[in-house]
């Protein structure tokens, strides 16, 4: 998105000293493109003088990049020059390379062509990506990724560095496409970058790699090891490939549900059953957190059986992972679920109230609402009120409108959001319009007009 203010107000200041000037940050490819913009308006409305570049001014850089900016399309190319004379303009000889104007655009090119390489590559290939953003400005991208295909090795590493995402993107999926990285090399990659999409590329080419035949030798326990559990999945998925199928077990309580498919998957193809492994362990002393969710993932309705108990083990997240696993058997009963909104881990609560709401119009309001009184937990108190307003009807509206002047900010500003969706189910109703003239505050006119009309009130 385009910053017109941060344009123009770098755009107004190029004649208060050396360019650049007025906060323009050279290294934000943002900065040039609204810079860019502001000085063409700033010329347009009289704000910054019109003449080209021979005008008089205390610097001359600042004038190259205010005429490399002109509305005229005439005082722009006679300025592109310029932009070799001064390197800091490079950037606005990638802007200009997507002009609009023919004459402008094709001269620009030609200069960039020249004048793009791989040292320059670094400072330049954030404008040039931005600039490929516009309608025509792909040519510059081609241009970097043909300059950086001839570039040396450690050039295009540099790139893979680079603090802009969009670079290190860009470099990464140039460098694996040209196969620049050994295998291991990805799988390191894949384990230790930040940036999930970096992951999943040299995940995706690691794996690749290993299918054509590549030693797996330092490939796997990088990809199995990983953060990002997209690249753990890519691992255990490999591990049938590479002959070590049985190793996929030690998977299957992984806590990424993306991993524990992968592993189920592998462990099957394996010729073994990981639902029994799940029962199992489960059911045995030391329970693993994650094999609870895992064996409602793959189990049946019957397995709930296993899972109820679980509802009071003394860990808070077997506990919170067993009613999650009730939900997704669709075993649910929710006057054996209520009484864990007391629950002292929020986590649990969290959980116990997902599998509630689509029995909220069913609960008791006097059991919720007295869950909402001061002194009890904020987990149960926010998770009562999601009950309550998931009701939709009065009983929601008057738990919020009684919130809104809570001691819990956070309630309170749920509560604001709630009275502002509220939608009225029994027109008519005189309690709707003492508890909307309560919220008048969240209001302007038309719509506290349109909520009474809307609740079949007088207006």
């Amino acid at each position: 998105m385009v910053d017109e203010v941060r344009g123009e107000t770098a755009a107004v200041r190029l004649f208060g000293g050396p360019f650049p000037a007025g906060g323009l940050d050279t290294g934000d490819p943002g900065a040039w493109t609204d810079f860019d913009l502001g000085v063409r308006w700033d010329i347009r409305y009289g704000a910054l003088p019109p003449d080209g570049p021979d005008a008089p001014g205390p610097d001359p850089v600042a004038r190259a990049a205010r005429a490399l900016c002109h509305p005229d399309g005439r005082v722009r190319e006679s300025a592109l020059g310029e932009a070799l004379a001064h390197p800091v303009l490079l950037p606005l000889l990638v802007l200009r390379a997507a002009d609009w104007g023919a004459p402008v655009r094709e001269r620009a090119r030609r200069l960039l062509t020249g004048a793009l390489d791989a040292r320059s590559a670094f400072a330049l290939a954030p404008v040039v990506l931005r600039a490929g953003e516009r309608a025509r400005g792909t040519f510059a991208v081609e241009l970097l990724g043909a300059v950086l295909r001839r570039a040396p090795r450690e050039e295009v590493l540099r790139l893979c560095a680079h603090p802009e995402r969009a670079v290190r993107r860009f470099a990464v999926r140039l460098a694996v496409g040209e196969g620049r990285f050994s295998p291991a090399e990805l799988a390191r990659r894949a384990h230790a970058d930040h940036d999930v999409v970096v992951r999943s590329v040299c995940a995706d080419a690691a794996l690749a790699a290993l299918a054509r035949g590549a030693d797996r030798e330092g490939v796997l326990e990088p990809l199995l090891t990983a953060r990002g559990p997209r690249v753990r999945a890519a691992g255990v998925t490999a591990l049938r490939r590479a002959g070590l199928p049985e190793r996929a077990q030690g998977f299957l309580a992984d806590r990424s549900a993306l991993v524990r498919a992968g592993a189920r998957y592998v462990v099957r193809q394996d010729g073994r059953d990981p639902l029994s492994w799940y029962r199992e362990r489960c059911a045995g002393p030391e329970v693993p957190p994650d094999a609870v969710i895992g064996l409602a993932e793959c189990g049946q309705r019957g397995d709930a059986a296993v899972l109820w108990p679980l509802l009071g083990h003394p860990v808070p997240r077997i506990r919170a992972r067993a009613m999650a696993g009730l939900r997704l058997l669709d075993a649910v009963d929710p006057a054996r679920l209520l009484p864990l909104l007391d629950d002292p881990a929020p986590g649990v609560v969290r959980e116990t109230v997902a599998a509630l709401l689509p029995s909220a119009r069913s609960l008791p309001d006097g059991t919720l609402t007295d869950r909402l009184a001061g002194h009890r937990p904020r987990a149960t108190r926010v998770g009562a009120f999601r009950l309550l307003v998931a009701r939709g009807d009065v009983a929601g509206l008057r738990t919020a409108v009684g919130l809104l002047g809570d001691t819990d900010e956070g309630l309170r500003e749920r509560a604001e959001r709630a009275v502002r969706r509220w939608q009225p189910t029994e027109p008519g109703n005189p309690e709707v319009g003492v508890l909307l003239e309560a919220a008048r505050h969240l209001f302007d006119d038309d719509a506290y007009t349109r909520r009474r009309w809307m609740a079949g009130l007088p207006r």
